[in-house]
């Protein structure tokens, strides 16, 4: 199991996003910053308050682009793409070509 925490700010829906990896699982976690911590981000974020989440299965046929249009609806295609750099690198996924097989 792996996991890490984007503290965004400005660029991300709620400002953070916390993503947990499991060998064939993905659970991606949009949380508002908790500005009782402080505004930096240095600031201890972990007891931030979860307001949107999303879970799938490494197997599932759409994986890459469901995964692509969640992380784009929280935050910018830059961060979504090195986010779902980090995910591939921690998971297997199930590679599909144009025609599904």
């Amino acid at each position: 199991m792996a996991s890490k925490t984007w503290k965004l700010g400005e660029v991300c829906r709620g400002g953070i996003i916390q993503v947990i990896t499991t060998k064939s699982n993905v659970t991606i976690i949009g949380k508002d910053w908790d500005t009782s911590q402080g505004y930096n981000k240095g600031s201890n974020q972990s007891n931030a308050k979860e307001w949107t989440r999303k879970e799938m299965t490494t197997s599932s046929d759409n994986f890459h682009n469901e995964m692509m249009f969640f992380l784009e609806d929280l935050t910018t295609h830059y961060y979504a793409s090195k986010i779902m750099e980090w995910i591939e690198s921690k998971v297997d996924i199930k590679k599909y070509n144009q025609f599904g097989w």
